[in-house]
């Protein structure tokens, strides 16, 4: 997954300047756009491209474009979302002005639009909203009522203690399992809790600090507040202790865990696994467990702990969980933590903005329908799919010509490549969102109905067959995926768009190294990954390699994460190579695929220049473009203990110092940084 490329939004007007992506139809013409200058206007022609390439091909776009005071970074993609929110509050303002069929969508879209804008009414109400759920918290006088408790606000999206859902199964991906998995932290990893690193440990400070302050804010003496909060952070402090690092998460099989209800309890008696699934309707004959150590210790810590601990904790939970929805001083204070401590923004993002955010998780889809009738044309799906086309054809000849893999791995990879289904813009068949109540009592209200609909949903979907048309991302945002589970890639309508820039002005080299490599060619090879290539063609969880193909990969994979590892991007932190290794692959994958697509062009054979440059010149701009990108130390501290993405300018450093093409196109010299000794650079697809 892109992961909004890493801070990456691309602006779209409001006439929405898609990129024309069927690079292969230019082709096949031999038309070539007028030449632009884009390009050149984002590059710093005062950084050698040897020494920082990242700087010189996006620097001086970085140095106009500072990250304004509400966002923990920018990036050429924060600027997609700003003209996104433009057009989705349109939507947004004009369906709450109107009069609407009950239950339509632009009904669902105006009321919530109308009473999340209400600021006059959420501060009227604080905290009210969540009294029924603060009540019962107040109630419990035993572990085991606040197992109780907590498995009443899993619904609500409060995942306490651990995580609860359904979800394909890893190893027969056509049915749905029940899957349980460690959870119940209130800081982003695992790692926060350990680290020491005197940032790290300062966020730790803060933390409980925030802890403190949100219970004052229920009616505690800060004195008291603050000793509370010191005995939630030592119980989150043991659970993160039980807790696998991100790295070791990344392993489906050592992840995997089949067991019956009754295995599962064996674990953690106390959370008798058939009562409380059968409370859901769910009679499951087995179950998938992540990390069948983590509920033992969570046994431990429930019987150890004191009950007013655990009511606390939940109290915490459920206030996270909500806050944005309530009064100004509830929302102040989730800003403070969360906003300014983890990502060092100086100011909030304006209310509609945030309002727009949380549509997006609660209802998106149904956004997302009026989104693309209003702003999508038909026509450019299928631009999109031609580009995927040429990528998949390029992986194909490129596996058939690895030197290492064996004729069975290379037919049996060929295979699944075939097998991919690409998904594109937007879906075939919209999910039915006819049972979701959003009403104008209040904004926590509807953010309430939408998480329990979202919960009901995916119970409703336990035994029946997979739905394989489903998204998991609306056209509106600006990300992509690979989902394993179904051999397939999910490429929303936002995600091919470049900023203040015509069709005709985008070239072929810009569109196969921005759309074509760090999208499309990026999501195939996460099929491929160190995670996706454990997955067959059906999309299971199976040995599909040969023993001496497997080694040979997991060793030029490690050759990957090691080069990883030894970047640094602040002062005692290093990316984590390990768990970063999935993404990297992916990068370096898409770069090569685009660039063997390319390559079929009518532009590159010709060699023309346009605005100064070569084609492959500008294939290797075009990959930098998506990435262009600067993010507050906060946010990349923050990123670089709990993101499996490396930051932007390590995924355009990283890729790039490991591609003969690029050392050609700009003349890299041994002894600058960007070079890497040729027995050094990472050869796998």
């Amino acid at each position: 997954m892109n992961a909004f490329r890493a801070f990456d939004f691309r602006p779209l007007g409001l006439a929405l300047g898609w990129l024309l992506v069927a690079g292969t139809a230019q082709a096949q013409s031999g038309v070539v756009p007028t030449p632009p200058d884009f390009l050149q206007s984002y590059m710093d022609p005062s950084v050698d491209p040897g020494v920082d390439f990242f700087a010189y091909a996006g620097g001086r776009w970085l140095q106009q474009h500072p990250i304004p005071a509400s966002e923990a970074g920018w990036s050429i993609g924060h600027a997609v979302q700003e003209q996104l929110y433009v057009n989705l509050r349109q939507i947004n303002e004009e369906a709450s002005a109107g009069t609407n069929a009950p239950g339509s969508d632009r009904q669902q879209i105006g009321d919530f639009w109308a009473t999340a804008m209400d600021v006059a009414r959420a501060q009227q109400l604080g905290a009210q909203p969540l009294d029924a759920e603060l009540d019962s918290i107040a109630a419990i006088s035993t572990s085991r009522a606040a197992l109780d408790v907590a498995f009443a606000l899993a619904p609500l999206g409060v995942h306490a203690f651990m995580r609860v859902g359904v979800l394909q199964d890893e190893k027969h991906s056509d049915v749905n399992a029940v899957h349980l998995g460690q959870g119940g932290l209130g800081l982003p990893e695992r790692d926060f809790y350990f680290n020491p690193e005197n940032g790290v440990a300062r966020i730790r400070a803060e933390y409980v600090d925030h802890l403190a302050r949100v219970l004052a804010l229920l009616g505690r003496a800060p004195a008291q507040a603050e000793r509370d909060a010191r005995r939630v952070m030592a119980f989150e402090t043991a659970l993160a202790r039980a807790s696998r690092k991100l790295e070791d998460l990344r392993d489906p099989q050592r992840n995997y865990h089949a067991m019956t209800p009754a295995e599962a309890t064996r674990l953690a008696p106390a959370l008798a696994w058939g009562e409380r699934l059968a409370a859901w309707n769910l009679h499951p004959a087995q179950v998938i467990v992540g990390q069948p150590e983590f509920f033992g210790a969570l046994q431990r810590l429930l019987r150890t702990t004191p009950v007013p601990v655990l009511r606390d904790y939940l109290r915490l939970h459920l206030i996270d969980s909500y806050a944005p929805t309530l009064s100004a001083a509830f929302d102040a204070e989730d800003f403070r933590f969360h906003g300014q401590v983890l990502s060092g923004r100086k100011a909030p993002r304006e209310r509609w903005k945030r309002v727009l955010d949380a549509e997006g998780r609660a209802m998106g889809m149904v956004l997302g329908r009026i989104f693309v009738q209003d702003f999508f044309p038909a026509t450019a799906k299928e631009r999109y799919v031609k580009l995927v086309d040429a990528i998949r054809d390029a992986y194909g000849e490129r596996i058939a010509k690895l030197e290492w893999m064996s004729p069975a791995t290379k037919a049996k990879a060929l295979q699944k490549l075939a097998a991919i289904t690409p998904k594109v813009g937007y879906p075939d068949h919209w999910k039915d969102y006819s049972a979701l109540v959003v009403g104008r009592d209040s904004y926590c209200q509807n953010m309430k109905n939408a998480a329990r609909w979202a919960f009901n949903d995916a119970l409703a979907k336990y035994g029946k067959p997979v739905d394989r048309s489903e998204w998991e991302m609306t056209p509106q945002t600006y990300n992509a995926y690979y989902n394993p589970s179904n051999n397939e890639i999910v490429l929303p309508a936002a995600i091919f768009l470049v900023p203040e820039v015509a069709d005709a002005a985008v070239d072929d080299a810009v569109v196969y190294g921005y759309a074509g490599a760090s999208t499309i060619g990026h999501e195939i090879t996460h099929g491929f990954d160190d995670e996706g290539r454990q997955f067959d063609a059906a999309g299971n969880l199976s040995q599909w390699w040969t023993t001496d193909d497997e080694a040979k990969f997991v060793a030029r994979a490690g050759v990957l994460a090691v080069q990883f590892d030894r970047y640094e991007p602040l002062p005692g932190l290093h990316i984590n190579g390990k768990a970063s290794l999935g993404e990297n692959i992916a990068d370096f994958g898409g770069v090569r695929l685009g660039l063997d697509a390319f390559k079929k062009t009518a532009e590159y054979r010709k060699g023309e220049m346009i605005g100064g440059l070569t084609p492959l010149q500008r294939y290797f701009l075009g990959y930098a473009l998506g990435w262009m990108s600067q993010q507050r130390e906060e946010s990349l501290r923050a990123s670089l203990l709990s993101d499996v993405h490396a930051p932007a300018k390590w995924r355009v450093l990283g890729p790039l110092s490991d591609t003969p093409e690029f050392y050609e196109a700009f003349g890299i010299k041994p002894g600058q940084p960007m070079w890497r000794p040729e027995a050094e650079r990472v050869v796998i697809w």
